[in-house]
């Protein structure tokens, strides 16, 4: 298995903080927020390679980062050749470069670059393995104007994907869906089709809905917490909690 951490954003929510720092770069409790990652993507045996995929100008910086890193997982950083938030590929389509430039030819798992979360990969990748089929994860969220802002499912009793709506006005569930994914090696082409068919490329959740009409997929239920870095507030908040 592969892991393609999304990392080719600009951040401009994060504005003045993250205009020349990206974000994954950022420290929390001692330590960037990539490196969190990292820490529970080393424990999951079945990964054999992680490509971090950023643009052009923090390209040196993830290459840094790269090579002062200490643990045993071999990683590779892929420039995706954008500039600027106006000519950003969006993250379904960085998969999808990823994918091309490295031929990769196995099951993926895709993680966000700018997440913190408690649960363990290694449970994700057992109930991947479990139901043989593409996965999501999503946990249980009360507040429902937090539910408006973010990917929310609609599940069967077998945790089967029902329902997958972004950023909906009336929720029909309070699972909330955080953009970590596993997808089997033949869903691969259907990446590159979601894509030629002129789909949202931007926000990696934009696929699930999609996905979820051409074959199976099952969600991953987790508790702990997760902290989406996506403003200066929540930045603060979770520096504080990791204090």
């Amino acid at each position: 298995m592969k892991v393609i951490i999304l990392a080719a954003g600009y951040a401009t929510r994060l504005y003045p903080i993250t205009k020349n720092k990206a974000k994954p770069l950022l420290e929390v409790g001692g330590k960037t927020i990539l490196n969190h990652i990292m820490e529970k993507v080393e424990k999951v045996t079945e990964i054999n390679e992680v490509f971090i995929v950023t643009n052009e100008k923090f390209t040196p910086a993830f290459t840094e980062w790269a090579e002062n890193y200490q643990g045993d997982k071999p990683i590779v950083v892929i420039n995706d050749q954008t500039t600027t938030n106006d000519n950003r590929l969006g993250a379904i389509a960085d998969m999808q470069y990823v994918i091309e430039t490295e031929k990769i030819d196995e099951d993926i798992m895709v993680l966000a670059g700018d997440n913190l979360f408690e649960f363990e990969l290694t449970e994700f990748v057992e109930f991947y393995q479990q139901m043989n089929a593409d996965c999501i994860t999503a946990h249980e969220l009360d507040d429902i104007e937090d539910l408006k802002q973010t990917g929310v499912v609609f599940l069967s009793e077998d945790n089967r994907v029902m329902l997958f709506e972004e950023k909906p006005n009336q929720p029909k569930s309070n699972y909330a869906v955080p953009p970590f994914y596993i997808y089997q090696r033949k869903t691969l082409p259907l990446i590159k089709q979601y894509l030629l068919e002129s789909h949202n490329p931007d926000a990696p959740g934009n696929f699930v809905p999609w996905l979820i009409n051409q074959r199976i997929v099952y969600a991953y239920l987790f508790e702990g917490m997760r902290h989406d870095i996506g403003t200066i507030d929540s930045y603060h908040k979770v520096q504080e909690l990791f204090k």
